[in-house]
């Protein structure tokens, strides 16, 4: 009986998602689905708020949805969906040690969600979930067959491609009053909705994830094998000669790379009109490919017997020593962001790597700390998902565009003002983008003077223009913009560009 009253259920928060999100963008809609979603869970009992990873993932999904809201953010929508995602597959297993299983068995439930959901619907016993896509895949491939021949037929004969033409305009034809008062739309629209719905409220966990689970431990335990002692034994011998090599030679080199970036870097750049790119996209990239590196090179040394081999002392040092050089060349990273900030002003990645330098840091504490305490694999995946997940749901609560957009304008006096960038801001931050054509004419007579680049950007003129286009086709599109897109940002630089727009007149 549950549930049978779990797949009605299910049509009818298809059809509320199907109402909310018809014609509409994301904005309150997605917070009154996301609150009617939570509601039945506790209605159904199918959810018990305790646990580190269901408390942190509820908190998470609805704090981003109300500030998915706040913000109308891509980035805030994005982090939003995913927790819930994440969280969906939480519901069903909430026994779970990581995250990383969680969001393994949210993707068993895209396959198993929709048989789970037929059968009880229907009454039918449930079925193997490959047993029903195997079924459907006996009708779908021959579909999927016959429409590439029809293509190719298309392609190949004009007569054959004429005739369908001919069909195609006896339908519409025929049907086209159908289509004047029926808006099909609504079909694709729901479909979605119900596959999200389906998704949301039924599935199973995955028993191969949950034996992964249950033998996934945090600390390593020592393999013997007595036959092999001796083998074993000159392996370790031989594997630890090489990690001490290997570990000497790449702690020189990266103490030399090191003071380098103390001395160039931290304390004597000096920029000399160039454009930086060198200095941080490609040089970041390389770092933090190294940093990765870096760390899979500490696990692959310490993933197994070798944590109990008792001359492996100088090793670990080596280790925590090359570990700590990570840690200082992530500093690096930093600084060269931050020049490239002071220089160039804010943008998307260079915020983007701020965040992931943070979470990077933390996953080299964790390597250490896997060393030192003889911890496995699967505690650096659990202790760091779980860090990503927070960190990211943390970060989107920020108004980045915001941040951007009055940053860059309120520093053009010192960094470089791309109009170019400025201009493509989402519509928001439009009341920070709207400046007077004096104020930016005194504004590059300012950047000319820092900047004396031979590649050409937007105009002054032409940026007033374009945003005085955008801020009226923006004030036209929100005034016909329905309850549910509401959304707060938006709805506060409408207010201010109005107000200003009644000053001006």
């Amino acid at each position: 009986m549950a549930s049978k009253k779990t797949a009605y259920f299910t049509l009818v928060f298809a059809i509320i998602l199907t109402f909310l999100f018809y014609k509409q963008s994301f904005g309150i809609n997605l917070l009154i689905g996301e609150i009617i979603f939570f509601a039945w869970l506790l209605y159904n009992r199918s959810l018990q708020l305790k646990g580190k990873y269901t408390v942190t993932l509820v908190a998470g999904f609805m704090v981003t949805g109300i500030f998915s809201v706040i913000n109308h953010s891509s980035f805030t929508i994005f982090i939003n969906l995913t927790v819930l995602f994440i969280f969906s597959g939480l519901l069903i297993f909430p026994q779970t040690k990581s995250l990383i299983y969680a969001a393994g068995n949210g993707f068993h439930k895209l396959l198993n969600g929709p048989v789970l959901f037929l059968n009880d619907l229907s009454g039918n016993k449930r079925t193997n979930s490959s047993r029903f896509w195997r079924k459907f895949s006996i009708f779908a491939l021959p579909v999927i067959i016959i429409l590439f021949f029809v293509l190719i037929y298309r392609l190949a004969n004009p007569i054959f491609d004429n005739a369908l033409l001919d069909i195609s305009d006896f339908m519409k034809d025929t049907f086209g009053k159908i289509f004047e008062y029926v808006d099909f739309l609504v079909i694709p629209v729901f479909l979605v909705c119900l596959f999200v719905s389906i998704f949301l409220l039924n599935g199973t966990p995955n028993q191969y994830l949950i034996e992964l689970d249950k033998k996934a431990s945090l600390f390593l335990v020592r393999q013997r094998k007595p036959f092999l002692h001796t083998f074993r034994m000159t392996a370790l011998k031989n594997e630890l000669k090489a990690g001490v090599f290997l570990f000497l030679a790449l702690n020189i080199l990266l103490l030399i790379l090191n003071i380098i970036d103390i001395r160039w870097v931290w304390f004597g750049f000096e920029w000399e009109g160039e454009y930086l790119k060198q200095f941080v996209h490609e040089g970041t990239y390389l770092l933090i490919l190294s940093i990765l590196i870096s760390i899979a090179l500490v696990i692959y040394f310490f993933r197994g017997n070798q944590n109990f081999y008792s001359q492996n002392r100088l090793l670990k040092y080596l280790s925590y020593a090359w570990i700590f050089q990570n840690a200082i060349l992530a500093v690096s990273v930093a600084i060269r962001n931050f020049w490239y900030i002071h220089y160039f002003a804010l943008a998307y990645k260079r915020i983007g790597v701020i965040i992931f330098l943070l979470l990077t840091l933390y996953g080299l504490y964790t390597v250490f700390v896997k060393v030192k305490h003889r911890k496995t694999s699967f505690y650096l995946f659990k202790q760091n998902s779980f860090a990503i997940i927070l960190v990211l749901m943390i970060s989107s609560l920020i108004h980045w565009d915001q941040v951007i957009a009055k940053y860059n304008f309120a520093h053009a006096d010192r960094s470089f003002l791309h109009l170019d960038f400025m201009s493509g801001l989402p519509d928001k931050t439009l009341p920070y983008l709207d400046k007077s054509l004096d104020e930016l004419k005194d504004i590059q007579k300012k950047q000319t003077e820092l900047f004396p680049f031979e590649e050409k950007y937007m105009l002054p003129e032409d940026y007033v223009q374009y945003i005085s286009n955008r801020k009226n086709d923006f004030i036209d599109k929100w005034e016909n913009t329905s309850l549910l897109s509401w959304n707060l940002a938006e709805y506060r630089a409408y207010k201010k560009l109005k107000e200003k727009n009644t000053l001006e007149k």
